[in-house]
């Protein structure tokens, strides 16, 4: 549980973390960078590198700039080819592709290897990313106000009661049921980042995102539901129509005393800079009791 003052998970944030670089060279700082990872995108970006990458994912959509750099496949399944024909100075990975960084060794390309599977490994990278690429006073700078902000919920949430809350980060919607729910289980990222906002993880599943029944649902009873949905992958149906679904599970609180939540944020399911944007609004919708406009 987060403690109020001293706690544990916010003092682990504030310990150096640094991220797992591998077979880049520490003397002039890399002038063409390529991204394999929307969340790395994001940090170059947000570090003010973007004029320096020149190539992305297929799904490297924020910021906007992103989408008009050059296109070198899926975050599964990179294009080598493409790679190799932006002559690029380093390739930045994220941890956990096991083929991906060998691959790009046996090709001779630099890589930098980064991890964003945790909040510490987020705030880790964007330390090693600046340091790397002649950004460490920035990365400095954007380090500080992530934990400045973390530590402004900590305080504005701590004592409070922690309620369930029930994360789904995909289902069908608009059919009046609810219908193939996935939830963040006990081995997400939104598992260590709800404690942040001020809530416990109603889904003790020991998986990142299992598919959970209504009656499953029904047994857990979240005193809070967040629903997250991709504005691509909500059709033409209204935020009304697809809250409406949740209607078929009477009996959990969360339905009963309308604290069912729409996110369609596009930081929502990245775990990239902007993860601290998503704990300030899921502790808003978790605890609107708490005057989040004071300091």
């Amino acid at each position: 549980m987060l403690m109020s003052k001293h706690s544990p998970l916010i003092a682990l944030l504030f310990l150096a973390v640094p991220g797992l670089s591998l077979d880049l060279a520490a003397a002039e700082p890399a002038r063409r960078i390529v991204s394999l990872a929307p969340s790395v995108t994001e940090t170059l970006f947000t570090l003010g590198l973007g004029d320096r990458v020149i190539g992305v994912t297929d799904f490297c959509k924020y910021p906007p700039e992103a989408k008009k750099r050059p296109k070198v496949g899926g975050y599964f399944n990179p294009n080598y080819e493409a790679i190799i024909g932006l002559s690029p100075d380093v390739v930045v990975v994220l941890a956990g592709r096991d083929k991906t960084e060998p691959a790009l060794k046996k090709l001779g390309l630099k890589t930098l290897v980064v991890e964003h599977r945790t909040v510490e490994g987020i705030i880790g990278s964007i330390t090693t990313i600046g340091n790397a690429f002649g950004r460490r006073a920035e990365a400095q700078r954007i380090v500080a106000d992530i934990k400045a902000r973390l530590a402004r919920i900590n305080k504005k949430t701590g004592g409070r009661a922690r309620p369930r809350v029930l994360v789904s980060t995909w289902r069908t919607v608009g059919t009046g049921r609810l219908v193939d729910i996935y939830a963040a289980g006990a081995d997400s990222f939104f598992n260590t980042i709800l404690p942040m906002a001020g809530g416990q993880n109603a889904c003790r599943v020991a998986a990142s995102y299992p598919k959970v029944s209504v009656e499953g649902v029904m047994t857990m009873n979240p005193r809070v539901i967040i629903d997250i949905l991709a504005k691509e992958t909500q059709g033409k149906h209204s935020a009304e129509t697809i809250l409406a679904d949740w209607r078929q599970a009477t009996g959990v609180e969360a339905v009963r005393n309308g604290r069912v939540y729409l996110l369609d944020d596009d930081f929502a399911l990245l775990p990239g800079p902007r993860f601290v944007e998503l704990v300030e609004k899921l502790a808003r919708l978790i605890h609107p009791e708490v005057d989040w406009r004071q300091p």
